[in-house]
């Protein structure tokens, strides 16, 4: 298992940051995701295997948020 950690912008509550997790959970090769609005990120733990960095911003950007590798 790999782990990255994500800079996430356009958050504006920790409502959103649940809705960055339940996507990116969805994704295949993702393990966990823990988004913190307070600091603006996100911790990933994926399958290197099974999905890229540029996959899980991707997604992430698909769900409304701008996300870069911090």
């Amino acid at each position: 298992m790999n782990k990255i950690i994500l800079k996430i912008e356009g958050m504006h509550c920790s409502s959103c940051a649940m809705n960055i997790d339940f996507d990116l959970e969805d994704l295949e090769g993702i393990k966990a995701s823990k988004t913190n609005y307070a600091k603006q990120i996100s911790e990933v733990e994926y399958d290197q295997d099974k999905v890229q960095p540029e996959k899980i911003i991707e997604q992430i950007k698909k769900t409304g948020y701008s996300a870069s590798l911090q």
